[in-house]
């Protein structure tokens, strides 16, 4: 009976998993470095977002939803202990949208991947530096075009993409290792 009670299947489970996924975005945006020459801070967040959908499937694409719309409506856990809509409309609000579809993209390609290291860390690239990094860089663009200030491609890139990149690799590396030790506890 008790082997029932935490079986993926079970309420409990979903309840669980998505409780504690959403929580632990919120806290790792608390791990921020900010930069001088840019609106966007270094965040743990993406850490988290890369693993849930490895570890809780689908019910990632639930955390990221929730974590979004509770720090909308004033849970202060964006970076910064930012909260409200105005974060999600500022400069990095892209980033948040994007970690909604990202986990969507994981939960639903990632099945195909498993048991496959070198497989699993190109899909996890896909995620992080195709469908995060575009939203989050077209938000920003757009929210310095408000602020009528133009930005050339170059610009952005150097603001809201390249200087990410050394600590997403490091980030997708330790996500691949802890999924590796991680998923025979989630089986």
């Amino acid at each position: 009976m008790r082997e029932e009670t935490l079986s993926k299947e079970s309420l409990w489970y979903r309840v669980l998993g998505t409780v504690i996924f959403t929580v632990l975005t919120g806290i790792a945006a608390q791990i921020r470095i900010p930069l001088p020459f840019s609106p966007v801070p270094v965040t743990g967040q993406t850490f988290v977002v890369l693993l849930a959908p490895l570890l809780i499937g689908r019910l990632a694409v639930l955390s990221q939803i929730l974590y979004v719309l509770l720090g909308v409506f004033g849970v202060p856990w964006f970076s910064g202990n930012n909260s409200g809509f105005h974060a999600l409309v500022g400069p990095t609000g892209g980033y948040l949208i994007g970690f909604i579809f990202a986990s969507f993209f994981l939960s639903r390609i990632f099945k195909s991947a498993e048991g496959k290291m070198l497989k699993v860390m190109m899909i996890l690239c896909i995620a992080n530096f195709g469908i995060i990094y575009s939203f989050g860089l077209l938000q920003l663009y757009l929210w310095f075009l408000i602020k009528d200030v133009q930005l050339s491609f170059p610009k952005l890139l150097s603001m809201g993409f390249l200087p990410f990149i050394p600590g997403d690799l490091v980030k997708i590396f330790l996500v691949g290792g802890a999924y590796s030790v991680l998923k025979k506890f989630v089986r």
